[in-house]
């Protein structure tokens, strides 16, 4: 039998877990935040090889990673600290774009591209954060680990994006295609997520030494996300099964 002490103890434990659950499963600004995040990433993938029959790709492909990027912060932005450090990125990246877009002169797609990759750094960071720290399995969990996957699909795109624009030849693209000199943003994409799943059909070809090594770190990133993923969901339906 225990002693009073001991019970005071346990239920003074007890209401400190109970305070901290909130900030444990708390992460967007409103209950459903993620599964609207991982709405508007799945349409982003879906619809960006569409843009490539409008007279103006680019408008659409910038109008869905506008709303990618705002839905992101959104998901993430439960605390105060994170959501202030997401929006000081996000507002300067949406100007870098939208100006770049209709004035390339005046603003180059480096500076759009490097502020981009720090925000999904952010909110990759802290959506993988929730997952590994998450007490059950939920919607919100799941919807979080989806799409921390596909986050990472973009945010290498972006990279991708950044070392073509910087490096000449900096992939070898299929003969096929209409001349380029860099790699575009579909291109990218498509590339991304073949090497994140480590499909590599090999008709995108990274000849430069820095896009090598991106290739092979996304690559190893995609693996052992995976593996990861999995196992933490396990250990978390196994913990409340027992």
């Amino acid at each position: 039998m225990s002693t009073p002490a001991a019970q005071e103890k346990h239920k003074s434990a007890s209401r400190g877990w109970h305070r901290r659950l909130p900030r444990a499963v708390s992460l967007g600004l409103y209950r459903r935040s993620v599964g609207v995040f991982l709405a508007a990433l799945v349409l982003f993938l879906i619809a960006t090889p569409l843009a490539g029959y409008l007279a103006d790709p680019g408008l659409l492909e910038g109008l869905l990673l506008t709303a990618v990027l705002i839905l992101g912060v959104l998901a993430v932005g439960a605390q105060r600290k994170t959501l202030l450090l997401a929006a000081l990125l996000l507002v300067p990246a949406i100007i870098a774009q939208w100006v770049h877009h209709y004035r390339p002169d005046l603003v180059a797609p480096g500076v759009f591209l490097v502020l981009g990759i720090l925000l999904l750094i952010l909110v990759t960071g802290t959506l993988l954060k929730f997952v590994l720290r998450a007490p059950r399995v939920d919607s919100q969990v799941l919807s979080a680990g989806v799409a921390t996957y596909l986050l990472l699909g973009i945010l290498w795109s972006l990279a991708y994006l950044l070392i073509g624009s910087l490096v000449p030849d900096a992939f070898v693209l299929p003969a096929d295609s209409t001349p380029k000199k860099s790699i575009d943003p579909f291109s990218a994409l498509y590339f991304s997520f073949v090497t994140l799943s480590t499909v590599g059909y090999g008709d995108i070809v990274p000849a430069a030494r820095v896009a090598r090594m991106l290739a092979v770190l996304e690559a190893i990133t995609g693996v052992l996300y995976l593996s990861v993923l999995v196992a933490r969901l396990v250990t978390l339906y196994t913990d409340k099964t027992e």
